[in-house]
């Protein structure tokens, strides 16, 4: 599913406008991301958990020449899950 047809959906389910969803969905998302990059954890219960994890730094090979390339450590977003998500996504 794209964008479009997420904000398409939302609109549908809450029974406004499209322009109103796309403000909606895009406000969601840039909370999501502002928590994140505060490293704050955000929890949606029933739906799950964002938060971020540190990367520690490694060696990787190029599997073409051999060659070792280090890899930087990083931050990275993670999401879990909830366990009710989890059980409707397996009916």
């Amino acid at each position: 599913m794209k964008k479009h047809e997420f904000i398409a959906r939302v609109a549908f389910h809450a029974g406004m406008t499209q322009k109103d969803a796309e403000k909606a969905a895009n406000a969601v998302f840039e909370t999501i991301a502002e928590s994140l990059e505060r490293g704050e954890k955000l929890n949606l219960i029933g739906f799950g958990a964002f938060e971020t994890r540190t990367r520690t730094a490694r060696t990787c090979r190029n599997i073409h020449t051999g060659a070792a390339i280090p890899v930087a450590e990083a931050t990275v977003p993670v999401f879990k899950p909830a366990k009710q998500l989890k059980e409707r996504v397996n009916r």
